[in-house]
């Protein structure tokens, strides 16, 4: 499982809100892989992001399918509720934690993530090297802190899946510290210079 945080890495929030969201808003269907979403903090904060900045119709349209490898009773409860202790929370920008956290009115010191949010989730068990995507036609697959377990035969195959679950034109977020290996490379084109966000290339050049 990895380790993250609600509202981490401000600047990739700010890529899918200034590149990906302009490309997926309009899709009837978009659908969103969270891969190694750990307790589910990236997921829903990748959610709070796409609802402050489309209508509530369209945010209708979103699918956000949460994967980790780790689904124990403990995990699958804290994702499924959206109950997390006020702690963990402090990150969150207080404009969107006003909007979109109440206190759980079943747990002293948690708030919990409100319906509208929640309901955007799939919670599913999945273990990238078996190679088996969540989902075809995927509009954004965001994978950190996972590939770097991987040796770079296991992360090559893995971005091919990824590659074949996108729809074209379609994108990719990957942690900054990974690069695209070579082999991958001309299968994705990089849409900004400082961000692993990559989009799909429809054609691969010969």
């Amino acid at each position: 499982m990895a380790f993250t945080y609600f509202f981490r890495d401000y600047q990739t929030l700010e890529m899918i809100r200034d590149h990906v969201l302009p490309v997926i808003g309009c899709r009837r269907f978009i659908n969103i892989w969270s891969a190694g979403c750990a307790m589910g903090q990236e997921p829903y904060t990748i959610a709070m992001i796409l609802r402050e900045n489309m209508g509530p119709m369209i945010f209708r349209n979103v699918k956000i399918f949460a994967t980790d490898i780790d689904t124990s009773n403990l995990f699958r409860k804290i994702i499924e509720s959206g109950s997390y202790p006020g702690q963990e929370l402090q990150r969150i920008p207080p404009g969107i934690f006003s909007k979109y956290f109440s206190a759980d009115e079943d747990r002293d010191g948690y708030c919990k993530i409100a319906e509208e949010i929640r309901k955007r989730l799939v919670f599913e068990k999945n273990d990238l090297l078996a190679l088996r995507p969540v989902h075809t036609n995927m509009s954004l697959i965001v994978c950190k802190n996972v590939l770097l377990h991987f040796t770079e035969q296991e992360r090559i195959a893995v971005l091919r899946m990824f590659y074949d679950s996108l729809d074209d034109g379609c994108f990719l977020i990957m942690e900054q510290t990974q690069k695209m290996p070579d082999e991958m490379a001309p299968y994705f084109e990089q849409v900004v210079s400082h961000a692993q966000l990559f989009r799909k290339r429809s054609q691969v050049p010969g």
